[in-house]
């Protein structure tokens, strides 16, 4: 069967559409994760706190990592590290599972009425969950650290938002392609980890020699760390002119990634 739209006004449209029943689906992937543990959601605090006081003792104690911090010293790199590890989180759990989603979801290609498209949204939003309670996290720890709460906050929003819809590509790239390629999630285990650290999370792109920062600065993922640390840590208004331009890559990725996705559909059920 030939997809019925291969364009982002179709996609918006299904999005919308379907609101309900991808709040529903996130709602299940989440609550999933924790149901039978014994702490529950508390681990949703705990894992990117423990995260952060391991690679924080690791690189500010072992390798001396420095960010030209007057105060707050290690408190101050844990809270800059964890916006780092926010951000990196969200492209690591979604692309993470890109290559599977579909075949974890056998169910739902048998059913013609199932929006397939929505899968990746879901995915998407379930990782934006976790990201969202570490970002919590170092708002309180940069309130208790310095008693102040930036008002560049509210620009966050327009920080991720390019951001998201960059992950959301890929996301719909390597969900169609895992379908037929079954070594793909080894490949993107490799591209989650080396992306860790290639982008400048434990170390301030400053500290990277002048002839590496121009291809530093290429990776998709330094613009958002290095402007979600500006708005929530620094209190320095974002780049609008980057973030625009970025908005306008991701869109122009998002809209291939679609109409890729949505010509292979037709040959999910057949593989799978």
């Amino acid at each position: 069967m030939a997809p019925s739209g291969v364009s982002l006004p179709f996609l918006l449209r299904s999005v919308i559409a379907h609101q309900q029943l991808i709040g529903r689906l996130v709602k299940r992937e989440v609550t999933a994760r924790v149901q039978g543990s014994v702490l529950g959601l508390a681990w949703m605090v705990l894992t990117p706190l423990l995260t952060a006081a391991v690679f924080t003792f690791v690189f500010s104690a072992i390798f001396q990592a420095r960010w030209g911090l007057e105060d707050g010293g290690t408190f101050s790199f844990a809270i800059i590290l964890l916006v780092g590890l926010a951000v990196h989180g969200i492209f690591a759990e979604a692309i993470g599972r890109a290559p599977t989603l579909i075949i974890n979801n056998t169910s739902y290609v048998t059913k013609v009425v199932f929006p397939l498209e929505i899968l990746p949204v879901v995915a998407l939003l379930t990782s934006l969950v976790n990201a969202g309670i570490s970002l919590i996290i170092v708002v309180l720890g940069q309130v208790l650290l310095s008693g102040v709460l930036n008002w560049t906050l509210i620009f966050l929003p327009l920080v991720i938002l390019p951001y998201l819809v960059f992950v959301l590509a890929l996301l719909m790239f390597f969900a169609a392609c895992g379908v037929f390629l079954r070594d793909l999630a080894q490949v993107v285990t490799l591209l989650v980890t080396v992306s860790l650290f290639l982008t400048p999370i434990f170390y301030p792109l400053t500290a990277v020699p002048p002839a590496f920062q121009t291809a530093m600065r290429l990776n998709p993922l330094t613009l958002i760390v290095e402007q979600g640390r500006a708005v929530v840590v620094q209190g320095v208004p974002p780049d609008f002119l980057s973030l625009a331009i970025y908005l306008a890559c991701a869109l122009a990725a998002l809209a291939a990634a679609f109409w890729f996705f949505q010509r292979l559909r037709p040959g999910f059920a057949d593989v799978l």
